[in-house]
């Protein structure tokens, strides 16, 4: 019998508030792995009386659902912050400890300070502003990571939506700076603007 898919629930955040720990923020980043533009990092606190419905892992939502929950969460939360790492920051430092920072800054950024910051995957940002744990898939389990991972990535998305018009000829508003064959193709031909990851292949390889 197939396993009925489960959503995000609150559960984390309510056994941290009852025992008077709170506000709980829920962090995630997207924008690892695209040759163009920064990592976004985003962290919500969500309004425990108020939470948005329909909030599930952004991978699993169409863009427009994605864009209708942006705008709940926004409504809905407490507090709502996103922060970036340029694509030369990423470049000095690399793409994890750029990831790091982005969420560094998205968590001190937010309007509320939050006691606790429950964070996607495995990987704890050092020097936070309050104490945190991660949790593996926990877009898929905490809803206030994935409402955080939505934010993260119709921000991100937009951004790079914009740059569009900036520079036409690589197509970022279809790819968002991913690895598609029109995206190299462009590469290939006109070369990295400022917003290429220079320390990605396959910009890396050609200077090697």
């Amino acid at each position: 019998m197939q396993k009925k898919a489960t959503r995000p629930h609150f559960r984390f955040e309510r056994k941290l508030a009852q025992g008077d720990i709170w506000p709980v923020a829920g962090m995630d980043e997207v924008g690892r792995g695209p040759l163009a533009g920064p990592v976004a990092a985003a962290a919500v606190i969500l309004d425990p009386d108020r939470l948005p419905r329909g909030v599930n892992d952004s991978k699993q939502l169409e863009p427009g659902e994605r864009e209708e929950l942006y705008e709940k969460i926004l409504e809905r939360a407490i507090a709502v912050s996103v922060a970036f790492a340029s694509a030369a920051e990423i470049d000095r430092i690399n793409i994890r400890q750029a990831s790091l920072l982005a969420m560094r800054r998205a968590l001190a950024a937010l309007a509320v300070r939050p006691r606790y910051v429950l964070i996607d995957g495995n990987d704890l940002p050092p020097a936070l502003c309050c104490e945190g744990e991660t949790i593996i898939d926990g877009d898929t389990k905490s809803i206030s990571i994935a409402a955080a991972s939505i934010v993260a990535k119709v921000t991100r998305d937009r951004l790079m939506r914009r740059l569009c018009p900036v520079f036409p000829v690589y197509g970022f508003s279809r790819h968002v700076g991913y690895s598609t064959e029109e995206h190299l193709a462009a590469i290939a031909k006109y070369g990295p603007c400022p917003y290429h990851r220079l320390s990605f292949s396959p910009f890396r390889l050609a200077a090697e």
